[in-house]
């Protein structure tokens, strides 16, 4: 049945953001691209969960699936956009009215200036060739009727030309004006797989704002970058560079084959290199951990230790210049404070890389302080049982510190 048309214009939730020129719109696709990869399907009540922790991070769009895709993925859309309140809530639809009809059912329970439809057409010549069998006056007239027909139920409507950065340029900035002109609100201009390089995705963006914004100033340029190079972040944070307010990503960078931007680095990158970016953001990035943590345990899956931001080597040292420069300053080793993400404060291994300022200072906190001749000692013995075993915990310490003061009392005994 297809859906009536409600279409009441007013001021969308994206609008009222996008007043501020210098303000990014995260955009958190977790629970759609993120879903989408093998192993990572989600329920109902974990998609609830995850909804909760994004809300708390302050995400501005949560992307909460296809709900095309099946039965079970519109209720779930339909179940989260009628628990969570705050963000704005979105569902991705191919260019179809059948799509997009899902996408308005699915939606219904949230405010109106809070729902996004998210439709999408492949514009390179190998999507219009292989996948679609369209030529490039075909993709343009869908792509229009789409956006037209979205938004006819929606105030808010992003637009995304697939595989943008495979598509010929001139192609890219026509899809993208006639979406405009139909009604998209947001432009997106993916990366569809990963094969971009940062200059050029700043310049692309430079490019096409240039040409769309004379018609339609407000339009908000949105990047979704794929991680295929390895490139995904430094490709968002280019795009904001020409010119970009929304960044769509992943928390862990979950998603399609090497997955999406992992949405905790380009949140931390802008906030710690707010000098070159000159942008902000609405999260409250002291629950990166925590949302990193809850996809964890609800794909149950690991990230590596040295995971950027949320990893768990991210602020633990083991070095022992390192730690002698972070007992003098963390600022020495640590460009960011571990609190901003929602870790309780950094932390030294002990292992055969320590020196004796991070023994000693441990020595000191568990009750059994060393200097002179028997620090010495203990950094000895430290340093062998450190080869026999590599990371030496409290206990360990302990024996070693209770062996040399053995050794000493023999030695005094005999004195």
């Amino acid at each position: 049945m297809t859906a009536e048309k409600v279409r009441v214009s007013g001021v969308s939730r994206t609008e009222e953001i996008a007043a501020d020129p210098n303000r990014v719109i995260i955009f958190d696709t977790t629970m759609r691209d993120g879903e989408q990869a093998p192993g990572f399907s989600m329920s109902a009540q974990a998609k609830l969960k995850m909804a909760q922790v994004l809300k708390d991070l302050g995400v501005d769009v949560i992307e909460a699936g296809f709900a095309a895709a099946s039965p079970g993925d519109e209720d779930c859309i339909r179940r989260v956009a009628g628990e969570i309140e705050g963000p704005v809530f979105c569902s991705l639809s191919r260019a179809n009215e059948k799509d997009i009809d899902a996408t308005f059912r699915a939606l219904q329970p949230a405010p109106r200036s809070h729902r996004r439809c998210h439709t999408f057409i492949g514009t390179s010549p190998i999507h219009r060739t292989a996948k679609l069998k369209m030529s490039t006056n075909e993709v343009l007239a869908t792509a229009v009727r789409s956006v037209e027909y979205a938004a006819s139920l929606f105030d808010d409507v992003e637009f995304s030309a697939e595989d943008a950065f495979r598509t010929e340029p001139e192609f890219l900035a026509d899809v993208l004006e006639a979406a405009a002109d139909a009604g998209a609100r947001t432009l997106n201009v993916p990366d569809t797989v990963g094969y971009a390089t940062p200059e050029e995705v700043r310049e692309t963006f430079r490019a096409l704002a240039a040409r769309i914004h004379k018609r339609h100033p407000h339009v908000i340029f949105s990047a979704h970058c794929h991680d295929d190079l390895g490139m995904a972040v430094a490709n968002s944070l280019a795009a904001i560079e020409g010119g970009a307010r929304q960044v769509e990503g992943a928390i862990n960078g979950i998603g399609e084959r090497a997955g999406n931007a992992s949405i905790e680095e380009v949140i931390m990158a802008l906030k710690v290199r707010e000098d070159r970016y000159g942008v902000t953001t609405g999260a409250d990035s002291r629950h990166l951990v925590r949302a990193s943590k809850i996809l964890c345990e609800i794909t149950e899956t690991v990230i590596a230790r040295n995971k950027s931001v949320v990893g768990i080597n991210a602020f633990a040292h083991e070095a022992g210049i390192h730690q002698h420069g972070m007992l003098a300053d963390s600022r020495t080793y640590e460009i960011m404070r571990p609190q901003d993400v929602g870790f309780e404060g950094s932390w030294f291994v002990l292992g055969k890389h320590s020196g004796r300022h991070a023994i000693a200072k441990r020595a000191e906190t568990i009750g059994r302080p060393i200097e002179g001749e028997r620090l010495a000692a203990v950094v000895a013995g430290f340093k062998q049982r450190a080869d026999q075993i590599g990371e030496i915990s409290d206990a360990e310490l302990i024996a070693i510190i209770d062996r040399v003061d053995g050794v000493e009392e023999t030695v005094a005994q005999y004195a």
